[in-house]
């Protein structure tokens, strides 16, 4: 896609259904990406780290499911302690956010004693569901919210997680890397299914 394409909430439909992801510059322009290899996190063999079960046992942290999706994705876009910048600008925040009033963009939130402390975001599509940003102010806090996405994609049947291009951060979650033509086979297949995203039982 060209750099000049406006985001919006059709177009980001189109793009993730295609297998492109838009990330912003330091200046705001908006460049689209489809790596090669593609960086998945395989649904069913995700299994928490040991460190963080007593967490999960213990339900430090109250879970909600898209309570505050622009909150979630506004906190993901703060720089890292280790950085200066971010990929997600004011144009991408409107755009995910419509997304998410449409239904196709959802926010697991990391709560406690009432305050929003960790979560993440993404694109769900079929029975695809595209990861974007996670952010944490508090230990364990994101690692608590994708235990729960995944259970929630287990639960309803959802066939692929895609995480975009391998980092650490989703190595630790069992990222694993496959070539663009597989993962838009596995896509293509994910497509022609319909999930819903909701609260996990557990």
């Amino acid at each position: 896609m060209a750099a000049s394409t406006p985001l919006t909430a059709e177009t980001l439909v189109y793009a993730y259904a295609s297998g492109v992801f838009p990330m912003a510059e330091e200046t705001g322009e908006i460049l689209w990406y489809s790596p090669d290899p593609r960086a998945i996190i395989p649904i069913q063999s995700y299994q928490p780290a040991k460190s963080l079960r007593p967490f999960i046992n213990q339900k430090r942290f109250e879970i909600r499911i898209d309570t505050s999706f622009e909150q979630v994705m506004r906190n993901c876009a703060l720089p890292r302690p280790t950085e200066n910048e971010t990929w997600i600008s004011e144009e991408m925040i409107a755009a995910y956010t419509e997304l998410h009033r449409m239904g196709l963009a959802h926010s697991v939130e990391a709560w406690q004693d009432g305050k929003l402390v960790g979560g993440l975001y993404g694109v769900a599509l079929g029975a695809a569901f595209f990861g974007e940003s996670m952010f944490s102010f508090v230990s364990n806090s994101s690692k608590i919210a994708f235990h729960y996405l995944v259970q929630i994609l287990r639960e309803q049947n959802y066939q692929l997680l895609d995480s975009q291009m391998m980092n650490d951060n989703v190595l630790r979650y069992g990222a694993v890397d496959i070539p663009r033509s597989a993962y838009l086979r596995r896509l293509a297949k994910a497509l022609k299914s319909t999930c819903h995203f909701q609260k996990p039982t557990i």
